[in-house]
């Protein structure tokens, strides 16, 4: 309870917290699994309510999602579309992650099961009304609170993503390079892989740094990864090198 306390004498910082200027947004697509909620699609929207809006979107899981995180998302997906709010509650879910990397408070909330699951759903209805979210969003972290699965919620967030992304037609591509790519390298990438996917594709390029592949580039979109590091050639020509000669 005493947990519960300092969560409430601190909405004024998370109101701050949460305000989107001050946010910066999360859109790594990795996720590593989620406990074993195994909440089906169904149970999931039913638990909370969507807005009605005059004309609703009648829409489909873009991907099939599997485990915990990935029912979670979906069901969040199928609300957000049906209320039209896609876009506000894809923004307001990737807030909440980044402000429970902001306050330590929040974040021990979120992952200290001993807070009664009412005092759970009542400091997250409390918190995020103040800030402004929609029903939806609101909703799905009660759910989510009173499910004792707030502690997920950036695996579920980035399961979100991977949704919208995919609604929207977006292909997320990880270029790993021992430094930054010059703006012009960068640009004819895109491209490249703007014409190997085809029309209706929108390449959104995230850029690693590793200067353990001593050079060149690892460029990874979907299930595909292409190579061309220097670290993997110099593995290569070893292996060649250490294989027995036939004359």
């Amino acid at each position: 309870m005493a947990l519960y306390g300092r969560l409430r004498s601190g909405l004024p910082l998370f109101r701050r917290l949460l305000r989107p200027e001050s946010i910066v947004p999360l859109r790594s697509l990795a996720d590593p699994g989620l406990g074993n909620p195994n909440l089906p699609i169904s149970e999931g929207s039913r638990n909370f309510a969507t807005q009605t809006k005059p004309t609703e979107v009648k829409t489909k899981v873009p991907l099939s999602l599997f485990g915990g995180s990935g029912n979670y998302a979906s069901a969040l997906f199928l609300a957000a579309s049906k209320a039209n709010i896609l876009d506000k509650v894809e923004s307001e879910i990737l807030d909440v992650v980044e402000a429970s990397k902001r306050s330590p408070v929040f974040s021990q909330f979120i992952k200290d099961l001993s807070v009664p699951k009412g005092t759970r759903v009542k400091a997250i209805n409390e918190i995020f009304s103040e800030a402004g979210f929609s029903d939806v969003t609101k909703n799905f972290l009660a759910v989510l609170a009173d499910n004792g699965r707030l502690k997920y919620i950036e695996r579920i967030a980035k399961r979100f993503v991977d949704l919208t992304m995919a609604h929207r037609g977006e292909v997320k591509v990880i270029v790993t390079s021992v430094i930054p790519l010059p703006a012009e390298e960068e640009k004819e990438l895109k491209q490249t892989l703007q014409d190997i996917l085809g029309q209706g594709k929108t390449v959104k390029v995230e850029q690693k740094i590793d200067p353990s592949i001593l050079g060149g580039l690892v460029v990874e979109f979907g299930q595909k990864v292409f190579d061309m590091s220097i670290r993997t050639r110099a593995k290569q020509m070893e292996k060649l090198l250490r294989e027995p000669l036939h004359v």
